[in-house]
């Protein structure tokens, strides 16, 4: 009964993860926020913030099987890109999120969650490029050799863009949805072993979420 009771709370709390990355998916769909102008046709979406949360209270699987179902939600409703936009999506939400939570998993602490996610997000910034280099031609029609040049001026600061904004933002929220969905019951993972204070992490995250808004902002000929 106890097992069933864990694993009910465990569905439960993937399925609400997912309808809120989705939710998140759609509205940045529509709001459609490029990060950088040399790739205007990729746009920031924080589903990854959500999907790392629960890759943080459930394990990496927990990230693949929500990665997948938001993928293929998106594939099927509000995406133009078809199947090439969901394998990358799927790649790129993983090398993230799967990489933080792993590390996460052998070293349950701030510090685990901080270097999980610094690691998580050089990976994806590191595998998107091979990744855009083998896709991107098949289906924007453009040629190999100009996605290529494309790589590092482009793709590689995006990817880092949004990884930085997605890094800061799962070190902000975390902690307090993880004592909200403890307070509701929904999550019986046992606590993180108590460290430093969570202020220095706090401000860090917001330094670096800062610096990234700025940037993007730059890119765009705002500031």
């Amino acid at each position: 009964m106890t097992t069933n009771r864990i694993s009910t709370k465990k569905l439960t709390t993937l399925a609400m993860l997912s309808a809120i990355a989705y939710a998140l998916v759609f509205v940045s769909h529509n709001l459609a926020i490029p990060l950088v102008p040399a790739v205007s046709f990729l746009s920031y979406d924080p589903k990854d913030i959500i999907i790392v949360i629960g890759g943080f209270m459930f394990g990496p699987m927990a990230c693949l099987v929500v990665s997948l179902v938001v993928s293929l939600l998106e594939m099927v409703t509000i995406s133009d890109t078809g199947l090439y936009g969901m394998v990358m999506n799927v790649i790129s939400t993983c090398a993230f999120a799967c990489t933080a939570a792993l590390i996460y998993k052998k070293r349950r602490t701030m510090a685990g969650a901080v270097v999980g996610i610094v690691a998580g997000c050089l990976l994806m910034a590191g595998v998107m490029l091979l990744w855009n280099y083998i896709i991107t031609p098949l289906y924007m029609g453009l040629p190999r050799a100009a996605v290529a040049g494309m790589l590092l001026p482009a793709f590689l600061p995006f990817n880092l863009l949004k990884g930085g904004i997605n890094s800061a933002v799962t070190l902000l929220l975390y902690k307090p949805v993880v004592m909200g969905l403890r307070r509701v019951g929904l999550l019986d993972t046992p606590q993180t072993q108590k460290g430093k204070p969570m202020v220095g992490v706090w401000l860090c995250a917001a330094m670096v979420l800062a610096t990234c808004i700025l940037l993007v902002l730059a890119f765009q000929g705002i500031i």
